[in-house]
Order: structure tokens, then sequence, then C-alpha cells
């Protein structure tokens, strides 16, 4: 009896477990980084092995942000430099499309005290309203209602309580972003949906163009920041696991909320990145497939490792009570197996999870 409590004590050291597991957490985390995806712990990797619904923003995520502004209405240069002088107060990739389409112009003056930010409509500023056309209606102001059929992002600017005109920008689709339900598809991701504060009409266009998307890509747009807040708060109570992918700009409530929050590292704000669970350092949408593809691999691999230690360590405290085992099998179900783990752990480190190339595919 001496003999075999000297190999249960052997056996039951847990160095295949407490090493194994965490190498292979360390390991999936170490090869999503070579692919400008940051975890922020093993939680992450595990979060993103339950999901089956996949929410993505539109401006700044699907799309590149950059807007250029394509034809101004209605607006005088004076007027045209009053706007831009308040949208540099803002960080908003259409603030910027303005001020850059002013470039090289004289600015008006403005006092940034006056200025009032309202997220989901605009600004703000005196007697001057610059915003979408939702800020026109919240303000009591009327305008052109054709305009509420265009897809294109419109800026609207008012002056005492009269719509003056407005300024209409174009945004660009990311590259690979149209084979996403593809590839999320394979991950076993069940739903995608898109969420904006932009036109119904606008999310139905890109909604089109999205390959293999027919009732697995759904669009909602005219969405306020509590809206989209709202929206996932549904999605929840439905029993869905939800990842929320945005850039931050006004995204950092709904990536707290989702289930696995990422985040757009390049662009996103400071707030959004220290939100997020998972930071997606190159702003490619598409590397949420590969984030989910990373995980699965990393989850299986450390369960194959639990299965495997204890398996091995019970049939051998099995053969140990029947005094089968002698110490050199205790030392194999201890060492061995260990060894056996680690280097199963390393498989993880292998290049075989990727984002394929994809497409360029005009909008």
């Amino acid at each position: 009896w001496l003999q075999r409590a000297l190999v249960f004590l052997v056996i039951s050291c847990p160095c295949a477990l407490v090493i194994s597991v965490p190498l292979g957490y360390f390991g999936g985390i170490g090869v999503a980084s070579r692919k400008g995806i940051l975890f922020k712990g093993s939680n992450g990797l595990d979060a993103v092995t339950m999901l089956d619904t996949v929410v993505f923003d539109k401006t700044g995520t699907l799309t590149t942000g950059a807007f250029r502004v394509e034809q101004t209405v209605g607006l005088s240069p004076e007027d045209l430099a009053f706007v831009a002088a308040v949208e540099a107060k803002s960080s908003h990739p259409i603030a910027r499309a303005v001020v850059e389409f002013m470039q090289g112009k004289p600015l008006a003056t403005v006092d940034s005290a006056h200025i009032v930010n309202i997220p989901g409509y605009g600004m703000t500023c005196g007697t001057w309203a610059i915003g979408t056309l939702r800020l026109m209606k919240k303000q009591g102001i009327a305008y052109d209602e054709a305009l509420d059929e265009v897809a294109e992002t419109i800026v609207a600017v008012a002056h005492d309580g009269r719509f003056v005109g407005y300024i209409l920008l174009a945004d660009t689709p990311k590259a690979g972003i149209f084979t996403l339900p593809q590839r999320l598809k394979a991950q076993g991701i069940k739903l995608m949906q898109v969420l904006s504060g932009d036109k119904q009409a606008l999310i139905d266009r890109l909604i089109a163009h999205f390959e293999d998307g027919k009732g697995f890509v759904k669009g909602y747009g005219d969405l306020l920041p509590e809206g989209k807040v709202a929206h996932l708060e549904a999605l929840k109570q439905e029993g869905k696991s939800v990842a929320f992918v945005g850039d931050g700009i006004n995204d950092a409530p709904v990536l707290a909320l989702s289930d696995v929050g990422v985040a757009m590292g390049k662009m996103g704000p400071d707030m959004a990145i220290e939100t997020a669970d998972v930071v997606i350092q190159t702003d490619d949408p598409t590397k949420v497939a590969t984030a989910i593809a990373i995980g699965k691999r990393t989850h299986r691999i450390v369960l194959q490792n639990i299965i495997f230690a204890i398996g091995v360590k019970v049939l051998v405290m099995v053969l140990g009570i029947l005094g089968m085992a002698t110490l050199w099998e205790a030392v194999f179900a201890d060492s061995g197996v260990a060894l056996l783990a680690v280097m199963n752990s390393m498989r993880v480190m292998k290049n075989r999870v990727g984002t394929p190339s994809a497409p360029t595919i005009s909008h």
C-alpha cells in the first residue's frame, strides 16, 4: 500500500493541466496578435467560440469612414466656411470630410463655447443647426421631404430656423467585406446584422451587395446610439450570444453590453479600445471570422489536453489501485503526459488559421 500510495502521489500532480492549458491560451493569443488581432485574455478566446450572432456598425467598420464631399446645394462660400469651422471641433468622420473639403480656404471664427454636440443628430452653434435630417425634424425646421429618399449621407444646414442647404457625401466599403457572410457561416455564425445611424435606404443598398447574404444579413438604419443599445438588448433577450464590431465612435455602450466587444484599433477612440474584449489592429472587419477561427482552434486543443491528461491519470490510478501500475507508469502519467500536452498546445502556434484573400467588389 505504501508503493501504491506513492504511485497515486506522483499521478495526482497537476503539471499537465497547469502547464498545457495556459500555454494553449498563450499560443492562441500570440497567433492572433501576429494576424493583427488583440485578445485581452483567455476569456475572449473562449467567448468567441459561443457566438451565434455578429452585429457590425457601418461607418468606419464596414466602410472606410473616409467620406468625401460629392456636392453642396444651397450653401454660399460663407455658409461653407462657417459649417467647416463648426465641424472642425468634431472628430466624426463626416465632420473631417467637410473640413478637408474646405482645406486651403479661410474658415469662419467660431466660439467653441457656443457649440453643442448632439450624439446621433449633429451639432448646433448659436442659431445654426448642422447635422442629419433628424436634427432638422428635432429643431422643427421644414425641408424638402424628397431628401428623405436620397440614399447618400447628407449634412443638413439651417440658420435662424430656416433650412439653408445641404452637403452630399459618399463613403466607400472596405475591400473584402462582401464575403463576410460566407466566412462567418463557415465559423458557425447564424446571423449577421448591420446597424447604422444612416438612412435605411443607404443600408439596404449596402446589404444588397453581400454575397450569399439573403436571409443571413439584416440591416437597420436610422438608429441613434441608444437605439443600438436597445437593439442589442433585444437580441440578448432572445437568447442570442452577440458580438458587436464597431469603430468606437458613439459605440462604447454597445461594445460594453455585447457578449464580445470588437473594436477597430487603428481609428477607434481610446474609450472603445479600453471597453472592447478584442481589438482589430488593422481595422479589417473580415478578421472577425479569423478571430473566431483562432478561438475555436485554441478551445479545441485546450479541451484535448484536459481530456487526455485527466483520462490517462484516471486510467493509471485505476491500474495503481489494482496493483498493476508501477512508479514508471506513474512518472509517464505525470511528466510524460505533461510533455505530450505541451507539444499538443504548441500546435496552436502553427499558422493554419488565416483570412483567405478576398476579391475587391465595387460598391
